[in-house]
């Protein structure tokens, strides 16, 4: 376990002696609260504290100026459910069987066999929550099918959407909140979820327990809606509810700060922001996703790289800005080690985790490069090590449609890989220049790795055409 610094641990163990403090209040102090901040389809240049030169969002710059600013943070796939498989798993979302984002006529989902984040803090002790879109399994109601809910995969307690928000952010009809539908709630989604969160938060005051809260929002995911207001403000642009409703966002997360800060846990809790993979955006000058190639669905950067955010008080630096690559699937390992808690057992955990680098130790070392397969992309295959990112394209003909057939799994598992590019991605972010000829040294080192750790990843996933 993780010790408050020396002469303040001597002051609570006397004063816990003398019975002015108790010995478990000390010891759940010393264990951080947990939230996690996950935005849907937000691009890596959509936030003021990552260039946007139209969206102001005063909250995540403040968070980023409190705490840590990744320069090259990652999503864990391209597209949403992998992406938010690889966050509660801290394994490669082909690995964990989630292969694209799911359909309500997909056998697929997160399967019961992956232990999740909320199932490794609540051995530990935690009280956990998830409010906001899920997208892991999709009828979330009571009785509507057989697929695990937030509930069954670790969360006390939790209101979430199976997918989007739905008809829009505006007035959303689609939430359920422990199996039981809501209906049309009145408001806009990141205020739902906002609102939901900080009267959770609010139960929680006072209570020894440490506590891992999940805020997904909804925001920028299409179809977006954001107050009259927000929009006026970028009725020049070519987005403006886009806009704007990231702006909404940022004000839903503004309130949750403040609660934090009203029940005296924002010193305590450990605080994680980032987005589920890149933006759709087409704009042609490319600013939401930062001038980076490529966008949502694909494995260019602009489509995997995104914002990430980390604020620990007392632990990590605050404005610090740290370029080490690292992405959701090292959530899992650098909160079980902020915590103490042991890693699930028996499965491989692709993540590394980020505490060394968070606490500014020399120590850290990523074990696996971070990789992604997501079949409809191509290149289809991605690995990151250092400066370097390796692509290549499948030897079989993959569909290239977007939505994923079960069909296909078949093809995934079987697929070699060809057509090996290098780039180094700190020189050039936005990809423009092959340099496998330059590097030949590297190019093999890299194919050698990339081929070897694909064939792992995919003999592990589950085949959904054998329905569980």
């Amino acid at each position: 376990m993780r010790m408050i610094p020396g002469t303040l641990k001597a002051i609570c163990v006397i004063l816990a002696f003398l019975g002015v403090i108790q010995p478990a209040a000390s010891g759940a102090a010393e264990r951080p609260n947990v939230v996690v901040l996950l935005a849907d389809d937000l691009g890596y240049g959509d936030l003021s504290c990552y260039g946007s030169p139209e969206i102001e969002t005063p909250a995540l710059d403040g968070l980023a100026a409190a705490g840590a600013r990744f320069t090259d943070f990652y999503a864990g796939s391209a597209v949403c459910s992998p992406s938010r498989a690889a966050l509660l798993t801290g394994r490669f979302p082909v690995r964990a069987s989630v292969y694209s984002w799911i359909h309500s006529s997909h056998n697929m989902h997160l399967r019961d066999a992956e232990r999740t984040l909320a199932e490794v803090l609540k051995g530990a002790g935690y009280k956990t929550a998830h409010v906001g879109k899920w997208h892991l399994s999709y009828d979330l109601a009571e009785g509507s099918g057989p697929d695990p809910d937030p509930g069954d995969q670790g969360f006390d307690h939790w209101v979430a959407t199976g997918n989007n928000a739905n008809p829009s952010h505006r007035d959303p009809k689609n939430f359920v909140r422990n199996g039981e539908p809501l209906g049309k709630i009145e408001g806009y989604s990141s205020h739902i979820v906002a609102e939901e969160a900080i009267g959770w938060l609010e139960d929680r005051k006072g209570s020894e327990k440490p506590f891992y809260l999940n805020v997904w929002f909804h925001e920028p995911h299409r179809k977006v809606a954001a107050p009259k207001e927000l929009r006026q403000r970028h009725q020049d642009t070519r987005k403006p509810a886009y806009y704007g409703c990231i702006e909404n966002m940022d004000r839903a997360i503004g309130r949750l700060l403040e609660k934090l800060e009203a029940i005296g846990a924002a010193e305590d809790t450990m605080v994680i922001f980032a987005s589920d993979n890149g933006s759709y955006m087409r704009d042609p000058a490319g600013k939401s996703n930062g001038g980076l190639k490529g966008r949502k669905t694909q494995l260019w950067e602009g489509g995997i790289r995104v914002p990430g955010i980390i604020r620990w008080p007392g632990h990590v630096e605050a404005g610090r800005v740290i370029e080490e690559p690292a992405g959701l699937v090292d959530i899992l390992p650098t909160v079980a080690e902020a915590v103490d808690a042991p890693l699930p057992d028996g499965v491989t955990i692709d993540g590394t985790s980020l505490l060394p680098l968070l606490e500014n130790s020399a120590a850290f070392e990523r074990g696996t490069p971070l990789y992604w397969f997501y079949s409809p992309s191509r290149p289809v295959c991605v690995i990151r090590e250092g400066d370097w990112s390796l692509v290549a394209d499948p030897t079989l003909e993959l569909p290239r449609q977007n939505f994923f057939e079960e069909a296909f799994i078949g093809k995934v598992k079987r697929t070699g890989l060809t057509n090996f590019r290098l780039y180094n991605v700190r020189r050039d972010p936005a990809q423009k220049h092959n340099v496998a000829a330059e590097h030949p040294g590297r190019l093999e080192a890299m194919k050698r790795e990339m081929i070897e750790l694909h064939k792992d990843v995919v003999a592990e996933a589950y085949d959904w055409r054998r329905a569980e």
